[in-house]
């Protein structure tokens, strides 16, 4: 008798997948099935070794433990191309854009059009660039240059370059992270359009509502280990979070409110005069009160202006803003991110790869770079006091490393982020400035720096932060000023805010227009 069934074979099969970097196992005996026409999400924190599955399976990593399998036959990449030959490709987490090049070129890097005499066909690859644009629904003129667009743009950028290749399996991790709904919305439909077509779609994300939303199957990882595969229809976002964590994570709440102090940093009339495509500047004429102790979220939608409103206050706009800002009732004026540290305001940068991180250096080199002048005696920093103190915030944070002198690039995203933001806390700032704090991170580490943030409110610093997340803003934050298109349009209390109050604000000037 044979047994039928309607179960497609796999189109990639993992089968004992292992990876150690030094001492660290980031993947120990992992299975993994990918089926065609099915979005299959892989979840696990910051370290579980999602992403070095998916260097492995994307031919990023070739030294490895373990068989991979396409189409039922055994492969074994010595690079990404070879793996975009047998119909597999990959979105990174962090950008991997040639800045310099125009969206186009990127997009067809690597296997550019020709026209005659074997030059270039620019046209062509803009013209078929401006069809994957407008299937993903993105406005980005494919001759501009990468370096001029935002994060949220670049990264429609990348999964129109791997669109464009008409893969058999797209990895995307985390392709949602700096996107705004709409743009997340157009990408869901996009996934939907290539899984009607039998595309495989692996997607790892950290957000819960994403992966009900849209995934057929979750993969658990947690700690290299392969811990569950389930239908979605099966599960619940508890479940798979408990799975992720090996723990239950409670809602987070801070049942002891703040009492924030006295006015700390007073903004009046600040404005980035930096024009956006409209005319109108990227900040506009926004004046607010940060209290001492206190957390003040800003929310917008992307192209509000919030990056460039903490950008502006750091002096790390290409023109000087205008307007006032006291700290302590002392008028400052701030012309660099120098001059900012020296008045003890600290940035953490939304994107930490171009602007937050020294690839090139260690672990221990990246935490103690702020505080180099401080750890100095004599013009020179003792190396046992340097590690001395890498260390100790190290473990305030709860960082994982294998060691101080590991490349910071070795580290999981979520512990990068810690690295930068060790490395600002040794500035003892007294305003501390954080864009997109908990971006690609899991969560278990957003619950940590969720804490971490509550613990230096309550010691007197001053934090403002942004955040695409509005559950996020209404959870941390004390009050939340508003943006839409560089101006602030509304400003709530804890207790008065809610989404729908908060989203009718950052739409505001827009319903105007039409």
């Amino acid at each position: 008798m044979t047994l039928a069934t309607d179960r497609p074979i796999p189109i990639v099969r993992a089968r004992g997948i292992g990876k150690r970097f030094g001492g660290t196992v980031a993947l120990d005996g992992v299975d993994l099935d990918v089926y065609p026409a099915e979005v299959h999400a892989v979840v696990g924190e910051n370290g579980a070794g999602k992403s070095t599955l998916m260097k492995i399976l994307g031919g990023a990593i070739t030294d490895y433990t373990g068989q991979l399998y396409v189409n039922g036959e055994p492969v074994r990449f010595s690079g990404p191309r070879d793996a975009e030959h047998a119909g597999i490709s990959i979105i990174y987490q962090e950008l991997n854009l040639v800045e310099h090049l125009s969206a186009a070129a990127n997009i067809f890097l690597g296997r550019e059009l020709r026209r005659g005499w074997g030059l270039l066909d620019d046209r062509r690859m803009e013209q078929e660039a401006a069809q994957v644009f407008a299937q993903l629904g993105a406005e980005i003129d494919p001759s501009i240059e990468v370096s001029h667009l935002r994060v949220g743009d670049q990264q429609l950028v990348e999964i129109a370059r791997a669109l464009s290749l008409k893969t058999a399996v797209l990895i995307m991790d985390e392709p949602t992270s700096a996107l705004s709904e709409a743009e997340v919305e157009k990408l869901f439909r996009v996934i939907r359009e290539l899984k009607s077509k039998g595309v495989a779609i692996l997607y790892i994300s950290h957000k819960m509502a994403e992966v009900f939303a849209i995934a057929d199957r979750i993969t658990v990882l947690r700690d290299g280990h392969h811990i569950r595969t389930m239908r979605r229809a099966e599960t619940t976002p508890e479940e798979v979070v408990s799975l992720m964590v090996g723990r239950q994570i409670a809602s987070l709440h801070f049942d002891e409110p703040r009492s924030p102090g006295e006015p700390l940093l007073e903004v009046e009339h600040f404005t980035v005069p930096m024009p956006r495509a409209n005319g109108r500047p990227w900040v506009n004429d926004v004046t607010f009160t940060l209290r001492r102790g206190e957390i003040l979220g800003v929310a917008g939608l992307l192209g509000a202006g919030r990056t460039e409103l903490l950008e502006g206050l750091f002096g790390a706009t290409p023109v000087r803003p205008i307007g006032e800002v006291r700290l302590d009732g002392r008028v400052l004026e701030i012309r660099s991110p120098l001059d900012a540290m020296k008045e003890g305001i600290a940035f953490v940068a939304e994107d930490r790869k171009r602007q937050g991180l020294f690839p090139e250096l260690s672990v221990g080199e990246n935490i103690t770079m702020a505080a180099l002048r401080q750890l100095a005696q004599l013009g020179v920093v003792p190396a046992a006091r340097e590690r001395t103190t890498a260390e100790g915030v190290a473990r305030e944070l709860s960082i994982k490393y294998a060691g101080l002198d590991a490349p910071v690039t070795s580290l999981s995203g979520g512990n990068q982020q810690k690295c930068i933001l060790a490395r600002w806390l040794l500035t003892k700032p007294r305003v501390l400035l954080l864009d997109e704090p908990t971006r690609g991170i899991d969560v278990g580490a957003k619950a940590e720096i969720y804490v971490l943030m509550d613990q230096l409110a309550r010691r007197g610093l001053g934090i403002i932060m942004t955040s695409s997340e509005l559950p996020e803003l209404l959870s941390v934050c004390d009050r939340i000023l508003v943006l839409c298109e560089g101006e602030k349009t509304a400003e709530f209390s804890r207790e008065e805010a809610t989404e729908e109050k908060i989203m009718a604000a950052a739409t505001n000037l827009l319903r105007q227009e039409v």
